[in-house]
């Protein structure tokens, strides 16, 4: 869910115009799962950028001001969470905590770092929501210690319909900063896309497993 669809806008400005996002209907990304794509994502860019990366700062914290004002610690994702956790937390002054994708192999076996407590509440951070399997493995591993999972806020979201189906079911909300409908709108208005483009663009978006094979009838 967005909820500032003014800043929304803003943030897909910027992400294209530092290359944090690039789109190529037509001459598609190849992701590690196989699957095709016409859009490429490294959020962990904004990091060279301060102005940039202040604004999400900010705009993260706006929300848990205004809808989890008593969370009391914000957890990042490993690892490009992590830095935006830890601003976000210093603008709250709350501690922040992180979740690694597995547990240590050597010392205390931590996958938590900096804890979180049995009966706390927490926020996630993340950068990027795909499938959403590693935010939700994080939400995951927060709920085993017993604590309280609030929402996810992550920077962009490509909309999955499987990622939207997931977070349903751990019954934890997401509020992501900007989004894939947004971004490509907004390339087109910058001249960076074709409208002719667009059919490609959201069919991907419909069924990126196949893309840009049309999907087998039922």
């Amino acid at each position: 869910m967005i909820l500032n669809t003014s800043f929304a806008r803003e943030l897909a400005a910027h992400l294209l115009d530092i290359n944090a996002v690039v789109l190529r209907p037509n001459d598609p990304f190849v992701w590690t799962s196989g699957w095709n794509s016409p859009i490429y994502c490294d959020n962990r860019l904004t990091l060279r950028f301060p102005e940039i990366r202040n604004k999400i700062e900010n705009e993260f914290t706006n929300i848990i001001q205004e809808k989890f004002p008593d969370t009391d610690v914000i957890t990042g994702t490993a690892t490009a969470g992590i830095p935006h956790a830890a601003w976000v937390a210093a603008n709250l002054n709350k501690p922040m905590a992180y979740v690694r994708a597995k547990a240590k192999a050597h010392g205390m076996g931590n996958q938590i770092e900096g804890g979180v407590r049995k009966g706390e509440s927490t926020v996630i951070i993340e950068d990027l929501i795909s499938t959403g399997g590693s935010a939700i493995s994080v939400v995951e591993a927060l709920k085993f210690v017993g604590a309280n999972v609030e929402a996810v806020l992550s920077i962009f979201t490509y909309g999955f319909d499987k990622a939207n189906n997931r977070f349903q079911d751990t019954d934890v909300p997401i509020y992501t900063l900007t989004d894939y409908n947004t971004l490509v709108n907004v390339a087109i208005e910058k001249g960076m896309i074709d409208c002719d483009d667009l059919d490609l663009l959201s069919s991907w978006r419909d069924h990126p497993d196949v893309w840009p094979d049309a999907p087998e009838e039922q």
